[in-house]
């Protein structure tokens, strides 16, 4: 007969069984060098999933769609582009193109269209790319 002790916290259940026991797939080996007579088990005894509508949510941030200049137009291929999508073309020419310093990779080194977009500047750090695409996202009046 297996003799078990069960603590519980919130959604997870610990369990110690004795050697004797069958465990589930969910067992942790002995990290001592020396077998344990003890297992450690652990399960999920509960879970609520929110039930708010996530199909009518508003989108809003840097996730909502801007009209663009034309320079960053130009690069990224769209007139309206959310800032995520942006910076994520952005880094595809990147990498595309080779643009990248090969002894210090966190280094941009612009071409002509990057130029147009990073304020003339021959090179750019990958920290500074998001700050230097913001004025290029027109304010639209809601």
């Amino acid at each position: 007969m297996a003799v078990a002790m069960s603590l519980s916290f919130g959604l997870l259940s610990s369990s110690v069984l004795l050697p004797e026991a069958h465990a589930l797939s969910f067992t942790r080996p002995s990290r001592s060098a020396s077998a344990s007579p003890l297992r450690m088990v652990r399960t999920v005894i509960s879970c609520k999933v929110s039930e708010s509508d996530q199909g009518t949510r508003k989108i809003r941030g840097i996730m909502k769609p801007r009209d663009v200049t034309p320079e960053m137009a130009a690069l990224v291929g769209a007139q309206q582009i959310s800032r995520t999508q942006a910076l994520k073309l952005i880094w595809a020419y990147i990498k595309a193109n080779n643009l990248q310093d090969p002894e210090d990779k966190r280094t941009i080194i612009c071409d002509e269209k990057l130029k147009k977009i990073f304020e003339e500047r021959d090179r750019v750090g990958m920290l500074e790319v998001a700050r230097l695409i913001s004025p290029h996202f027109l304010k639209t009046e809601v």
